[in-house]
Formats: C-alpha cells, structure tokens, sequence
C-alpha cells in the first residue's frame, strides 16, 4: 500500500511539473510582445485597464483563460497575436497573473 501511494503521489507530482506554466519563458514573450505597452503592469494606450490586479478583477480578466483569449483574440485596441502559439499564451498568461498578485 505504502509503495502505491509513492508512486501515485510521484506520478502527480511529474504530471503537475509538465503542466506547469514556464514563467520564464512568459516573462520572454511578455518583454517581446507585450512590453512596450503593458511595461510594469501599465497601459500607455487606456491608461485605466492596467495589468494591475484590481484592474484586472474589475474587468473580468483576473484568470489565465480571459487573458488568453485577450491575447489571442485582441480587443479594442490591443491586437490579436495569434501568431504565438497556444503555449506560448497560456505562458505570459500566467505570467501577467503571476505579476499583478505580486504587485507588479
């Protein structure tokens, strides 16, 4: 019993590991793609829909699926960038979650 539940604990542990968003790799894409407008949280273009937590709360984009779907879609003045790939999204998606709770 003791060996099974080694093995089922180390097999969740691996599995939560290839799952995890690489942060390193979304801070990457966010300095490449995101930055020159969303530089430490901000909004040069709406100044008011910050990257911030409680901006991002206000508006319905506190959670990595709404940021992904911002990025990969687009909205309003902040274009689509389709071209990156879906793990890439979901990377500087957690990656902006990730920041705004720990203020930026």
């Amino acid at each position: 019993m003791k060996s099974l539940l080694t093995f089922i604990l180390t097999t969740i542990f691996c599995i939560q590991q290839v799952w995890a968003a690489d942060l390193a790799h979304g801070e990457q894409i966010f300095s490449a793609n995101c930055a020159a407008c969303h530089a430490g949280g901000n909004n040069v273009i709406m100044p008011e829909k910050t990257l911030k937590l409680d901006a991002l709360e206000a508006n319905q984009m506190n959670s990595v699926e709404a940021i992904s779907t911002q990025v990969r879609n687009g909205k309003n003045a902040m274009p689509s960038f389709s071209r990156l790939t879906d793990s890439d999204i979901e990377d500087v998606a957690n990656y902006v979650l990730a920041q705004a709770k720990k203020g930026w």
